[in-house]
């Protein structure tokens, strides 16, 4: 399962961040962006020793800070079956339609560098040039 998609699933869940120096962020995840910085509402925030709580409305914590993050349960089986849910979309759409077959039921072949060229009758071995 990819983070980001597990973060975007997670808008307006709450979530636990750690990081790396030991303090806590407990609150709803707001929104996250491609380096996993995250903006959280209605946040209670540890110290690393966990003796003193402060209560913020809103916090921004920069990805590269976060030592880890805790979402529901729920949450991460609800993206896994989403995932499982399209990648078996995507399985069955690329072998419902038949697309660059030679026809007549065979596959096509592709040629290019590396390829095997000639044969008889195509110019192949055993002919001699301009012939």
């Amino acid at each position: 399962m990819l983070p980001l998609s597990l973060l975007n699933a997670a808008q307006n869940k709450p979530m636990l961040v750690e990081l790396k120096n030991g303090e806590t962020f407990n609150g709803h995840l707001v929104n996250c962006d491609n380096f996993m910085n995250i903006t959280l509402r209605e946040v209670y925030q540890t110290n690393p020793e966990g003796d003193r709580f402060w209560k913020l409305k809103e916090c921004y914590i920069r990805g590269s800070t976060i030592k880890y993050l805790r979402v529901p349960d729920t949450l991460l089986d609800a993206v896994k079956e989403e995932q499982n849910k399209a990648r078996e979309a995507g399985r069955s759409a690329r072998g419902s339609h038949v697309s660059g077959s030679g026809g007549r039921g065979r596959p096509a072949v592709q040629r290019g560098r590396g390829a095997i060229r000639g044969g008889p009758g195509r110019g192949g071995r055993g002919r001699g040039r301009g012939a």
